[in-house]
């Protein structure tokens, strides 16, 4: 087992950030370099989606082009579609008997703020596409992660600066690589606080429990992210390292899953094949712990 964090690569993907001059938002696309099998997991009560649907068990398209998460809440799905011409100048996409169609499901987060706010155009899913890198899984407060805070159950003014997180994980079954956006209600806590279930002192979940916690605005909180395995995988095995990887967010992030979330995690592979139990159970394991060192990377460094 062997951890890594930025600057890392992994075969099959590139990974472009586009940031606006303000810092206020920005967008990140995650292309394969080939059609990925793809499945999406989202546990928030508020998602903020694009192309979810396709992804579902039993449909016709099976594999994605990108990935997009990006901020500007559903203002920013525009930036969907500058990834969908970048693809198509290349292209990439699904036959049909036309031209190519791009599949680029997508996922925001509301970093939203006054009243004209910055919102991730069309134009910056085209550049964050067209500037992909092999190294570009970076963390800090770049791309969709931009305008990301955490800890919001006191009121907003008490919230802290998070961004954009990644790590990678190989053991023996393959590599796992998480790049997680966080902009959650809760708090990105240790994974140990030595209190067993009692709430963080403090933190947005004991305040929340106190009834003391600052009425959310609805649907203005989430944390997004992609896992890709470097593995031999089909759909099953993907739909069960996206629970895992789910578990990874609880992990670290409390409360996490709310109703004023829109908690969505991508999952894909351009390796196929039918991997066996064995390795399933120990890759879902590796997501769990990967998507929480992710996130606690999109903290800022002390």
């Amino acid at each position: 087992m062997r951890f890594r964090d930025p600057p890392f690569s992994v075969d099959g993907f590139t990974v472009g950030h586009w940031t606006h001059p303000s810092g206020a938002t920005g967008c990140t696309v995650i292309v394969a370099d080939r059609p990925a099998l793809a499945v999406a997991d989202v546990r928030g009560g508020a998602p903020g989606t694009r192309e979810l649907a396709v992804l579902d068990q039993g449909r016709l398209v099976q594999h994605v082009d990108a990935v997009l998460l990006t901020g500007g809440s559903a203002f920013g799905l525009a930036a969907a579609d500058g990834v969908v011409q970048w693809l198509s100048v290349q292209g990439r996409g699904f036959p049909t008997e036309s031209i190519p169609v791009p599949i680029v499901p997508a996922a925001v987060i509301y970093d939203l703020s006054g009243p004209t706010p910055t919102i991730p155009p069309a134009s910056a899913g085209f550049d964050a596409a067209q500037n992909a890198v092999p190294d570009g899984w970076l963390s800090g407060a770049v791309g969709a992660g931009t305008g990301a805070t955490v800890g919001k159950g006191r009121g907003r003014e008490h919230s802290v600066h998070a961004g954009i997180g990644s790590a990678r994980l190989d053991v023996s079954a393959g590599a796992v690589v998480a790049l997680m956006v966080v902009n959650a209600f809760g708090d990105v806590v240790p994974e140990a606080i030595g209190a067993g279930d009692q709430p963080l002192p403090g933190g947005s979940e004991e305040w929340l429990l106190g009834g003391t916690a600052e009425p959310p605005s609805l649907g203005t909180n989430t944390t997004i992210g992609v896992v890709v395995i470097d593995a031999p995988m089909d759909r099953d095995a993907l739909t069960r390292v996206a629970v895992a990887a789910h578990d990874g967010l609880a992990r670290v992030i409390r409360p996490s899953h709310t109703l004023v979330d829109g908690d969505t995690i991508f999952v894909m592979s351009v390796r196929e094949g039918r991997p066996d139990p064995r390795s399933v159970l120990q890759l879902g394991a590796a997501a769990q712990v990967v998507v929480a060192r992710a996130i606690r990377n999109s903290l800022p460094r002390a």
